[in-house]
C-alpha cells in the first residue's frame, strides 16, 4: 500500500514536495458562504441524478465535480484517479511499461515535450513539438495530462495510435507504436579524454546514488584519476523527486550552503535546505547544460550551481516551473496532487515562468526542441512572478577547438567540452568570456557523429 507518508514525498514537475502547515481555520463569513456554495451543488447533483436523460455514475460525477474545482487552479494541481495515480506512483520508480513521452497541454492541445531516447516513441519517429491530437482515436482537446499518460501507459506488447501534426505535416498523421518495457536510468555517461559527460534523465529516488556510481565509474576509466572537468547534462529533464535534485546540487556544493527554499501561503511555511561537507565532489570546472525541457527539480539544481558561481551554465533558458507540490492519497485509492508553495534559488529568486538563463546562450541545434516545445508561461492558470525578471547579460564564450569533439554536431556539448578542455589546462591557449547583450556563443557546426565511445546525448523526459 502506498502509505500518506510516502505519499508527502516531494514531487517537481512532474512533481515536487513539501510538508504543508495545518490548514488555517476559515473565518465565520467564509465558511457561511461556503457551506451556501455546498448546498447549491448538492441540489444541482440532485437534479442531475434523478431526472439526467439516463442513468448517471455517481462516483464519475463526484470525480468529474473534483476535477472540475481543480481545474480553475494551476495546472499542476490535479486530482488523479486511482488507475492514474497508480500510474504516478510508478512514474517515480522508474520502470514502467508505456511509449516514453514527455508530454504537456499548451491550451487545450496535448504537446510532446520530449520523446526519451531507445523507447518506443523515439524509434516510431515523434518529435519534440508534436501535437498529439488523438490517442486511440479518442480527441485530446478536452483531455487533460495525467488522462493522456494512463492511456499512453499499460503492458508492454499492446498497441498505440497516436494521432500528430507538427510543422510540414499537411494533415494530421496517424503512428502505432507497440509499448515497451521502459526503463529509466537516471544517469548516464562518458569520457571525453579527461573530462567526464553525465546525463541526469530525470529525479527519480536513486538518482543521486546513480549519479555517484557513474562519476565513479568516469573516474575509473580515467585510470582512476580524477576528473579534469565535467559537463552536467540536464536538457529535457523535467524534474522529479525534490530530495534527489537536493542532493545533487549537494554532491557538488561545499556544505552550509543553502541549496533552495520553499515559501507556502503563509508566513511560517518556509523551509530551506542546505548542503552537507560529506561526500562533496573536487571542486573540478563544472558546465550545466539546459535546455526549454529542462524543469522543476532540474532548475533547481542549475539555480542552486548558478547562484553559489559553481558551474558555467549553458544552452537555452528553462521550463520555468517554480512551484511545489505535495502528493496525498485519498482514501478509495485516488490521488491529489496540491501546489502548496513556491521555490527560489538560493540568492532568493522565482524560477516560476521565467526559468534559468542561462550564462551563455547557445541554441539547441539537435531538434528544435528548444524552439517548439511549451513553457510554464504558455500552460492555462499558470501561477504569476511576482519577482523581477532575472536581467543576466549573456557572456561570449571562445573556446579552441578540440580534435575529440570534431565531429559532434551538438553545438552545446562541443563548446561545453571545448570550454573545459580549455580550462583544464590541457589546451596551450585559455578560453575568453565577455559581456555582450543578446550575443549567442556558437561554435563552428560540426558534421559528422561522436567518435566512437563517448555517446551523443538525445533527448529525455518523463515518459507515458
Amino acid at each position: 500500500m502506498f502509505s500518506l507518508r510516502r505519499a508527502a514525498a516531494v514531487l517537481v514537475l512532474a512533481a515536487a514536495h513539501a510538508v504543508a502547515a495545518p490548514a488555517t481555520p476559515p473565518a465565520p463569513a467564509q465558511t457561511e458562504t461556503t457551506y451556501k456554495q455546498l448546498e447549491l451543488f448538492a441540489r444541482v447533483l440532485s437534479y442531475v441524478q434523478n431526472n439526467y436523460v439516463e442513468k448517471v455514475d455517481d462516483k464519475q460525477l463526484m470525480y468529474g465535480a473534483i476535477k472540475g474545482m481543480l481545474d480553475t487552479l494551476d495546472p499542476h494541481t490535479v486530482f488523479m484517479p486511482p488507475d492514474v495515480f497508480k500510474e504516478m506512483k510508478i512514474d517515480t520508480s522508474g520502470e514502467f511499461g508505456g511509449l516514453g513521452l514527455d508530454i504537456a497541454k499548451k491550451g487545450e492541445v496535448l504537446v510532446v515535450v520530449a520523446p526519451m531516447d531507445d523507447t518506443p516513441a523515439a524509434r516510431a519517429g515523434v518529435h519534440a513539438g508534436d501535437e498529439i491530437l488523438a490517442i486511440d482515436g479518442e480527441s485530446t482537446r478536452l483531455m487533460d495530462v495525467a488522462r493522456a499518460a494512463a492511456k499512453m501507459r499499460g503492458p508492454a506488447g499492446k498497441r498505440v495510435t497516436l494521432t500528430l501534426m507538427r510543422a510540414g505535416f499537411a494533415q494530421p498523421q496517424d503512428i502505432t507504436i507497440l509499448r515497451d518495457h521502459v526503463r529509466i536510468v537516471s544517469a548516464e555517461g562518458s569520457l571525453y579524454g579527461t573530462i567526464g559527460y553525465v546525463r541526469l534523465k530525470n529525479f527519480q529516488e536513486r538518482t543521486d546514488i546513480y549519479l555517484k556510481r557513474e562519476l565513479d565509474r568516469l573516474r575509473t576509466l580515467n585510470g582512476g584519476h580524477e576528473l579534469r572537468g565535467l559537463v552536467l547534462d540536464l536538457r529535457n529533464n523535467p524534474g522529479g523527486l525534490l530530495d534527489q535534485a537536493v542532493a545533487v546540487s549537494d554532491r557538488f556544493l561545499p556544505g552550509k550552503l543553502t541549496i533552495v527554499t520553499t515559501r507556502g501561503r503563509g508566513p511560517h511555511n518556509v523551509t530551506e535546505e542546505k548542503s552537507h561537507d560529506r561526500d562533496t565532489e573536487k571542486p573540478y570546472p563544472l558546465v550545466v547544460l539546459v535546455n526549454g525541457g529542462c524543469a522543476s527539480a532540474a532548475e533547481i539544481v542549475a539555480g542552486a550551481l548558478q547562484d553559489h558561481a559553481r558551474a558555467l551554465i549553458v544552452g537555452s533558458p528553462t521550463f520555468g516551473k517554480g512551484s511545489v507540490q505535495t502528493v496525498i492519497e485519498l482514501e478509495d485509492g485516488s490521488g491529489l496532487k496540491l501546489t502548496i508553495a513556491r521555490y527560489f534559488t538560493p540568492k532568493g529568486r522565482s524560477i516560476q515562468e521565467s526559468g534559468i538563463q542561462p550564462d551563455v546562450v547557445v541554441p539547441d541545434s539537435r531538434d528544435g526542441a528548444s524552439t517548439h516545445m511549451p513553457r510554464e508561461k504558455d500552460l492555462r492558470h499558470h501561477l504569476r512572478n511576482p519577482g523581477a525578471v532575472d536581467a543576466r547579460v549573456p557572456r561570449v564564450l571562445q573556446a579552441h577547438d578540440w580534435p575529440l569533439t570534431a565531429s559532434l554536431n551538438d553545438e552545446q556539448l562541443r563548446l561545453a567540452l571545448n570550454y573545459l578542455h580549455d580550462v583544464s589546462g590541457e589546451s596551450p591557449g585559455r578560453p575568453t568570456a565577455s559581456a555582450s547583450p543578446g550575443v549567442t556563443a556558437n561554435p563552428p557546426a560540426a558534421q559528422g557523429e561522436p567518435p566512437a565511445g563517448p555517446a551523443s546525448p538525445q533527448a529525455a523526459g518523463r515518459a507515458q
